[in-house]
């Protein structure tokens, strides 16, 4: 199968089930409310050694926030939903408390299940009840005035771990497909590509010849491994390639994330080759084949 003149591997992305929780961080200006968001994200690109994953999946204008300020919507992703709340609790108290001008929101309000984040004893009993339109938040007194919270968050099972390859006749191809690939994804709702500008340069896979590590590098697909390894999956014209790894509230988001990634990255001259990653049940049970999604 091809796109655009590019062949499309038949294979599939291998995901797995997580607990999604998507927080609104508006402030005074777009600029307050996206450092914050950029700082509730941080430490956050795989849960092989991260505490979760998380992203920014889009920015939000007054007329889509709780105070009409300017804002971030961030998901922050956990196969637990007992780890999940406890980097709510951090994130948000650690990064957006801390952060001038902000305030922090439920951004999935309708989800049936919801998970309390206690926030309001920072107040040490000078913290009050507040309404912000119809919802219940809590208002902190702080240095700058007062920090506006709400303290229950939606939390729905998603897909962590989409997946696709980008692969090129060189790295600027591969780069520059990977890197358009992203900023398509960037215009799907609900989902957000969890590592560095949305990329991954050092792919990995589940286990290890070293007993105590949990992961590492994915061999076959290692360009200057092919002539080392026996099952290479790098096609002989391909010098480099790269991983986009998305995460979504739910499955039909993934998909549409990397059905518009692929589309995207085929189009730039020297990408001559996408594929994705499994692992043959090992991570998760989703399978999100790529020939649907073309």
């Amino acid at each position: 199968m091809e796109y655009n003149e590019v062949p499309i591997d038949d294979t599939y992305a291998e995901a797995f089930p997580a607990w999604i929780a998507r927080v609104i961080i508006t402030g005074a200006t777009r600029e307050f409310a996206l450092a914050a968001a950029v700082e509730a994200t941080g430490f956050a690109t795989s849960t092989i050694g991260c505490p979760c994953e998380a992203g920014i999946e889009t920015y939000l204008p007054g007329d889509m926030t709780p105070d009409g300020r300017p804002g971030y919507a961030i998901l922050i992703c956990n196969p637990s939903k007992k780890k999940l709340k406890e980097q709510l609790i951090e994130r948000i108290g650690e990064c957006v408390l801390t952060a001038p001008t902000t305030a922090a929101f439920d951004g999935i309000p309708g989800a049936d299940e919801k998970i309390p984040v206690k926030l309001h004893f920072f107040g040490d009993k000078f913290e009050s009840q507040v309404k912000v339109g119809d919802r219940d938040c809590w208002s902190i007194p702080i240095m700058e005035g007062d920090f506006v919270v709400e303290e229950e968050y939606g939390t729905v099972k998603g897909v962590a771990g989409g997946n696709f390859f980008v692969m090129g006749e060189n790295q600027m191809a591969a780069l520059m497909g990977a890197k358009v690939a992203v900023d398509a994804i960037a215009e799907v709702p609900g989902v957000i590509t969890p590592f560095p500008g949305g990329i991954v340069a050092s792919g990995s896979k589940v286990g290890s010849k070293y007993k105590f590590m949990n992961a590492s590098t994915n061999e076959a697909y290692c360009p200057t491994l092919r002539e080392q390894v026996p099952d290479s999956k790098v096609p002989e014209n391909v010098k480099s390639l790269y991983e986009i790894v998305i995460d979504g509230v739910d499955e039909e988001a993934v998909r549409n994330a990397m059905a518009a990634g692929v589309r995207a990255a085929t189009k730039i001259p020297g990408v001559v080759f996408i594929s994705a990653g499994n692992y043959g049940g090992t991570l998760g049970p989703v399978q999100i084949h790529l020939r649907d999604l073309i």
